[in-house]
């Protein structure tokens, strides 16, 4: 067995470029990375939803890491909104590293991290 993450796309399903309907993960360790916000090193928000998703992805990329495994193994990356943003900076920002994501808009960001727009979690092997 190899350790790449193989998509799986029945054929009768479309197609879709920015998704697989499914991922096969080799043997291996499972990293769940909790939800990243916008927030760098000293724990200050930054400013907006394109700067907030670009520190999130880096604090995720942070995560992989230090678990010795990156955005090559990352089989699944949700994006959680605040329902009053346009989702397009959040994809725009993630679409450098992942062409695998989901983006979600939910009610209750801000009470978790005041200024909060985006929260990003990821599933990923430790090869």
């Amino acid at each position: 067995m190899t350790d790449a993450i193989t998509p799986v796309d029945p054929p009768g399903l479309p197609s879709n470029p920015a998704f697989a309907h499914g991922m096969i993960l080799p043997v291996a360790p499972t990293l769940y990375v909790g939800g990243q916000n916008g927030v760098d090193a000293e724990g200050v928000l930054l400013e907006g939803l394109q700067a907030q998703t670009e520190q999130a992805l880096r604090n995720v990329l942070a995560v992989l890491a230090a678990a010795g495994t990156d955005a090559a193994h990352t089989a699944k990356l949700t994006i959680y909104l605040d329902p009053g943003v346009d989702p397009d900076p959040a994809y725009e920002a993630s679409r450098a590293v992942w062409t695998a994501r989901t983006a979600v808009t939910v009610l209750a960001l801000a009470p978790a991290r005041a200024g909060a727009l985006v929260e990003i979690e990821a599933v990923a092997t430790i090869p």
